[in-house]
């Protein structure tokens, strides 16, 4: 398998220049949804050629929202930076260190992701319908709490959905906004948490168009109370088994499927996510566990042809990550893929960095089960042979691939 494989990516692979990534948006067509991956959370390139494939798709295709994973309130913070409703007086630099507090920081605290916000909010001035840049994840429970319970305090004729959260989330408070605490008490707690929370969005849901679409206020209370519920169920399960990572990104799907609702029609968005979430879980062994992912669902809902999937891998380098989670960050050198995995087969095939776009003529060359790199925010090298690889069908997790021979680690902001 391995001479026949490097044999492949030999003919089918192209130099990664300008041209091979106009190649890219090319065969994207007009898929509606397009995920960007990214094999580890703190590589510069990954990052780097992420931002380039958005513009394009932005100035070329129309598309209009950025969904990344990170925190709703956070990423917030940026959509109003780059659509003009926050405060003008402040740098992108000053906005991200402020709004990125949550370990780890330096996925979206970054001078990349600096580069890039700077460059959407002056694109956003010459746009008459301004791109917008969104969190997915879940992990902002008690912030987003805060976030529904300051809106509709501010709002009296709210009332009755005030009192209908207040109510649902009394039962938060004993965990001192400490969601493990709640995770380690939840598996003795009632349905109450989850019924109630459940019924509060409903309610906001039903009465949205209430709400002042002024600054897209009504769309951060429904994804407030949304992270609120779905996170609940998420902390939940976290303490029992795995199905923790298909709550979370069942609840990503869920916020997307938000966003394409809210925006209209006209709707394109760009997902920024690792790998792991952005690669169908149905062409990797998470499946053996009952594993799902964004990219599984994504393509489920919407359709092979109105979506497209690009990942990422390296060779070797250097990345950002910790020892274990909540410790400092590192620069961590990342040691050579072996040859029997597929970024080694990359590297013996060209030691060049290229791009492999999987089309119906040449997918079946590249579905063979080969061990595929996923680095993540806690990074052990030593042991990476015992749990770094997820075994894939590449050419079928993905419909396009950007290999970068020698990487360097993400720029944190300091």
């Amino acid at each position: 398998m391995p001479r026949k494989l490097i044999n492949a990516i030999k003919e089918h692979s192209l130099p990664l220049n300008d041209q091979s990534l106009d190649k890219v948006i090319e065969a994207i067509g007009n898929a509606q949804i397009v995920m960007i991956g990214e094999a580890s959370h703190g590589t510069s390139e990954f990052y780097t050629y992420r931002c380039e494939l958005s513009k394009r798709l932005i100035e070329q295709k129309g598309f209009n929202i950025i969904a990344v994973e990170g925190d709703w309130p956070s990423a917030q913070e940026v959509n109003r930076y780059v659509k003009g409703y926050g405060d003008e007086s402040q740098t992108a630099r000053e906005l991200l260190m402020k709004s990125f507090h949550r370990w780890p920081t330096w996925m979206w605290a970054n001078e990349e992701i600096e580069q890039f916000t700077e460059w959407l909010k002056e694109k956003n001035t010459s746009l008459d319908k301004k791109v917008g840049f969104y969190g997915i994840d879940l992990y902002s429970l008690f912030e987003s709490i805060d976030e529904v319970l300051k809106f509709l305090s501010d709002n009296p004729k709210y009332q009755v959905d005030l009192e209908h959260a207040k109510k649902a989330f009394t039962c938060f408070e004993p965990y001192n906004r400490m969601p493990e605490h709640y995770a380690l008490s939840a598996a003795h707690f009632t349905d109450e948490c989850i019924s109630e929370v459940s019924s509060l969005l409903r309610s906001l849901r039903s009465n949205e168009e209430r709400y002042s679409d002024e600054q897209e206020k009504d769309l951060n209370v429904i994804m407030n109370a949304l992270v609120a519920k779905n996170a609940e169920e998420y902390y939940r399960e976290m303490m029992k088994d795995a199905k923790s990572w298909n709550t979370r990104d069942e609840h990503m799907v869920e916020a997307i499927n938000e966003l394409i609702k809210y925006h209209g029609d006209d709707a394109k968005i760009i997902i920024w996510e690792h790998n792991t979430h952005i690669g169908d879980a149905s062409e990797t062994s998470m499946k053996d566990e009952q594993m799902i992912n964004v990219g599984q669902l994504i393509r489920e809902q919407y359709g092979k042809d109105n979506t497209f999937a690009i990942g990422f891998g390296t060779y070797e380098g250097t990345v950002i990550a910790s020892d274990s989670w909540g410790d400092p960050l590192q620069v961590i050198k990342v040691p050579p893929s072996k040859l029997s995995m597929w970024e080694g087969q990359l590297h013996a095939a060209s030691q060049e960095d290229q791009v492999l776009i999987f089309t119906d003529d040449n997918r079946e060359l590249f579905t063979d089960w080969i061990g595929h790199r996923a680095i993540g925010v806690v990074y052990h090298p030593e042991y990476e042979a015992y749990g770094n690889y997820v075994p894939s069908r590449v050419g079928s997790r993905y419909d396009a691939f950007i290999f970068i021979d020698q990487t360097n680690a993400l720029r944190p902001l300091k």
